[in-house]
């Protein structure tokens, strides 16, 4: 399936909605609100990079000004689902496409009816530009005004981050609006201009920061109205002249079947690489292609200084940060379908080194210790304080900047998955090893040597799992860092062998003496950790003597267990928010066996709060539960994370796509459900482990360069083409 589809009008679901269908092409995206506006709505067009101060959350995405602004006056009265009667309503997203259509049979206060199709889409083709036709068919003799603006008053919930600059119109008529952000100090120029039906009227309103032209058509009983609004939109991380480009990229516009026509054909280039294709399931088959279309419109295919936030570019949620989302739960997406945005994230981390170099010194450590919250610079950006959950007056102290540590492993264990599933020597030398080398010296000057345990550990820290802060030896942390200190020195000695003289250069650079290379071998031979004879691995020191908790016996909710415990009283209860271990035990899946994992999935599963946890352990659950066999209980966690955003399962989709959740659900499939397991030395191989009523499973992936297609079905068998 294709098409997302809304056939009636909710305000109630409005913002959800508003999210689900964003549309983008990689370099801006915009959420889904009307051209016309609504009540309450959140209209935000977001541009990677461009980020402006804010208080208490630091920096943020500066919600740019709205280019679909664009009212319709049927009769001397205003287009608005907010008064008439809406007598007939539809919109449909084509993730094939990219492009987003609404049709509305509307009746006005004073009876007049019209058919109104919006159709939007930011080109894929040419990222600077931006495309939509306004066709209205008038049941009824008159007059049809149509206002369409560059629209500079926006905000972000309140805070204002744009200066006007200038406006006017230019010699070929388009119209052009200039704004600059009041901190960081990006220009932005948005060009526009409206093709289409000849007008009786065409009147440029010069309104102070919103630029604005007005044109009048003779309304006729069935006959149709057509206009194309094109914009081109550039910013000062893009050029020295903003206008002049966003101009340029306007300028060669010719018509919109042109231009839609180039969309079609760059979306098509996409999709044949990581098309996705369940049949007998058309929820599961929808959910997934929606979540790889929201990653796809979010991806930086021109810009190595961007990262990809934990809400995208689809809302104000997490003010565009970024994560561990990205490297762990999205970029696997990108290896092995499209390595070339892969290498751009990943370049993002690597031109965010000195930032990260600057935490770990100012904390007192050597090496890299990357932002647990990242933005433009790589700073850390995680706000120190937020509203408690059950006393919105009392501010409640935020951790994971200061202790989330396992943050830079992440970044480490992503360079070399890409690595290794690319093959893409000449980047590894040139950048990709300096990241694992400084991160596996940031983990061995932060660890601990425990002498009472006779082992290095690291204490007060907090791992995947945020429903606990300030614990010690918390496994993911300490053996991601272990894994991360021998990539380290097996990225050494390849480099001695592969290319010595940058060998050389880091050595000397970054101080990788014998001893401290010595220190390094140490500390990953004698790190901490729990592990019972059975192999159940304890989650962090202490955690078997917290207070166990029965989950069922707080149904039915609707709240987190955090929120039911709160913050503090959470750390006293084995619920946990994600199952770290389980995390852990899939990252390195080479070095557990089966019935190790069998072990730790039993214990931690029923502990974990799936539900109103995070929205990052449901897929990962299910790729574990596929591993022991237990599909049915795989599709469960599967399909809770499909819904995510689909059906606001949380509650938050106002706030922006879940897109950890959405790499997650690629991941659950592929291999999950299609059994592809990559090997450290490039070789691969799959077991499908279909749910009962999936007839086929297709995927895609790349591997050194050579795509392939895989064909699953119900009974294990596997065609690869």
């Amino acid at each position: 399936m294709w098409i997302l589809s809304e056939t009636s009008f909710d305000p109630t679901k409005q913002h959800h909605k508003e999210t689900i269908f964003t549309i983008g092409n990689g370099y801006l995206s915009t959420r889904g609100t009307f051209e016309e506006g609504y009540p309450n709505d959140r209209r935000a067009t977001f541009i990677h990079g461009v980020f402006d101060d804010a208080p208490v959350v630091v920096t943020e995405l500066a919600n740019t000004p709205d280019w679909l602004a664009t009212q319709v006056v049927i009769d001397g009265e205003k287009f608005s689902l907010a008064t008439g009667t809406i007598l007939a309503y539809r919109r449909d997203l084509d993730l094939q496409t990219g492009v987003l259509r609404r049709e509305v049979r509307w009746q006005s206060p004073n009876g007049r009816v019209a058919t109104l199709i919006f159709t939007r889409f930011a080109s894929l083709a040419d990222e600077h530009l931006l495309a939509l036709r306004c066709e209205i068919i008038p049941e009824f003799d008159g007059q049809i005004e149509l206002r369409s603006a560059l629209n500079g008053q926006t905000d972000n919930e309140g805070l204002l981050h744009w200066r006007h600059i200038a406006q006017g119109q230019l010699a070929d008529g388009a119209v052009f609006l200039r704004t600059r952000t009041r901190k960081s100090g990006i220009e932005l120029a948005l060009v526009m201009r409206l093709v289409g039906d000849a007008a009786l009227t065409t009147t440029f309103w010069d309104v102070e920061n919103v630029p604005t032209l007005r044109q009048v058509y003779q309304a006729r009983s069935g006959t149709p109205i057509v206009v194309n609004k094109f914009v081109g939109v550039a910013t000062s991380r893009d050029t020295g002249n903003p206008l002049e480009l966003a101009h340029h990229h306007l300028q060669r516009v010719t018509d919109w079947d042109q231009e839609l026509t180039a969309q079609r054909r760059a979306w098509a280039c996409e999709w044949e690489r990581c098309n996705v294709v369940i049949e007998g399931d058309e929820e599961a088959d929808l959910a997934v292609r929606f979540s790889i279309f929201q990653l796809l419109i979010a991806a930086p295919r021109h810009d190595q200084r961007v990262n990809i936030g934990a809400k995208t570019l689809s809302g104000f949620g997490y003010r565009g940060h970024a994560f561990w989302d990205t490297e762990i739960f999205m970029l696997p997406l990108f290896i092995y379908t499209m390595p070339e945005v892969a290498r751009n994230l990943l370049d993002y981390r690597y031109l965010t080194l000195p930032a990260a170099r600057a935490k770990a010194r100012a904390a007192g450590y050597e090496g890299a210790w990357y932002a647990w919250e990242s933005a433009d610079t790589g700073e850390e950006v995680t706000p120190t304080w937020v509203p408690d959950f059950h006393d919105k007056k009392k501010l409640a102290r935020v951790w994971t900047g200061d202790l989330a540590i396992h943050i830079s492993s992440d970044v480490a264990y992503a360079v070399q998955q890409y690595w290794q599933a690319t093959g893409d020597d000449a980047w590894y030398i040139e950048r990709g090893a300096e990241i694992v080398l400084d991160t596996a010296k940031f983990c061995a000057s932060r660890a601990e040597w425990l002498a009472d345990r006779g082992c290095y550990g690291y204490t007060d820290v907090i791992g995947p799992d945020e429903y606990h802060d300030h614990v010690n030896n918390n496994a993911y942390t300490n053996l991601l860092a272990q894994w991360n200190l021998r990539a380290g020195l097996e990225t050494l000695a390849w480099l001695e062998q592969h290319a010595p003289q940058k060998a050389a250069e880091l050595r000397q650079r970054l101080d990788l003496t014998a001893e401290r290379l010595q220190h390094w071998q140490t500390v990953a031979e004698k790190m901490c950790v729990n592990i019972a004879a059975n192999g159940l691995i304890e989650q962090f020191d202490g955690f078997f003597k917290l207070k166990d908790v029965n989950l069922a016996d707080y149904e039915p909710r609707t709240k987190s267990m955090h929120e039911i415990f709160g913050i503090e009283g959470a750390n006293e209860y084995q619920a946990i928010k994600q199952p770290d271990v389980l995390m852990l035990q899939f990252l390195l899946r080479e070095h557990y066996s089966d019935s190790q994992i069998r072990v730790n999935y039993d214990y931690y599963t029923p502990r974990t709060d799936h539900t109103y946890g995070s929205s990052l352990g449901p897929p990962i659950q299910a790729i574990v539960a596929c591993q022991m066999g237990d599909v049915d209980e795989a599709y469960e966690h599967f399909i809770r994370a499909a819904r995510a955003d689909l059906r606001d399962v949380r509650g938050n989709a106002g706030d922006g796509i879940h897109a950890a959740s959405a790499g997650g659900v690629w991941q659950a499939v592929v291999f999950g459900f299609g059994g592809l397991r990559i090997h450290p030395d490039g070789t691969w191989e799959v077991h499908p482990r279909l749910p009962k009523h999936w007839q086929q499973l297709t995927f895609r992936f790349t591997l050194r360069g050579v795509m392939h297609i895989v064909t699953c079905y119900p009974d294990g068998r596997a065609i690869v083409a």
